[in-house]
């Protein structure tokens, strides 16, 4: 198995890039699974690490551990008071709106049909938009989709892919709250399954100096000189390449 990317690294933490695919650490809900970020960064460094957030199986990105106790309940406690920044881009169905803040309160997913909602707040900002002169719906002519920064500021399970869906234009490859026909559609044109959700961004608190730290995943909407097989970004860059997006001002 291949080391995981490491984006940055002192003695109190490291950020590194979740592939898509991986889960963050074991789970009895994903029994199948044999790879987890935790574990192999555990080997890869040689020591202990400390999950302080966490990032869905299909999400592909920044994500951030702690390498001791003392900073791990120092980083735990920014992600919970919200002292953190978070930045996302995803691929989604249809033209989305320019610019958006959807503020619509949310159930846990696996919550009973009693409990009660939780704020929850996104911010929109769709980036690129694409129409290709084929139906993956046979109501329309052409298909479209947007490029869409997304930013969280409250830290609700699946609340980007929730409140996408909740504005019609759900993200291509979610297997939950997506569009099954128009997912299989994608994934035979681009020959890879998955979920079009990227941790783009992500500034912290340093949890001994409290400076703000900005992490980046390296990845560029413009163009580059090639697409390197090895930088953990090719299936994004692969995907902006080689199809015709516009750019919005």
């Amino acid at each position: 198995m291949n080391p995981l990317h490491i984006l940055w690294r002192d003695e109190h933490l490291v950020a590194v890039y979740k592939p898509a695919g991986w889960l963050v650490h074991r789970t009895g809900l994903d029994a199948g699974e044999t790879r987890f970020v935790m574990q192999t960064l555990r080997d890869q460094l040689g020591q202990h690490v400390y999950p302080v957030h966490r990032l869905d199986k299909g999400t592909c990105g920044v994500l951030v551990m702690a390498l001791h106790s003392d900073a791990a309940r120092a980083l735990s406690q920014a992600f919970e008071h919200h002292a953190t920044h978070k930045r996302y881009l995803a691929m989604v169905r249809g033209f989305a709106p320019a610019a958006v803040e959807v503020d619509h309160a949310l159930k846990p997913d696996d919550a009973p049909a009693d409990a009660p909602v939780q704020e929850a707040h996104t911010r929109f900002r769709t980036l690129a938009q694409l129409t290709l002169p084929e139906a993956s719906d046979p109501r329309f002519a052409s298909t479209r989709a947007s490029l869409v920064e997304a930013v969280p500021t409250t830290g609700r399970r699946h609340q980007i892919r929730r409140h996408l869906k909740h504005l019609a234009h759900p993200i291509i490859g979610d297997a939950t709250h997506g569009k099954g026909p128009l997912n299989r559609w994608w994934a035979e044109r681009l020959g890879l399954q998955r979920l079009w959700l990227h941790a783009w961004q992500l500034q912290v608190p340093h949890p001994v100096t409290r400076e703000a730290l900005v992490f980046d995943s390296g990845l560029r909407l413009e163009a580059g000189d090639g697409i390197q097989q090895a930088d953990p970004t090719a299936d994004w860059q692969r995907l902006l390449a080689e199809r015709p997006w516009s750019m919005v001002p």
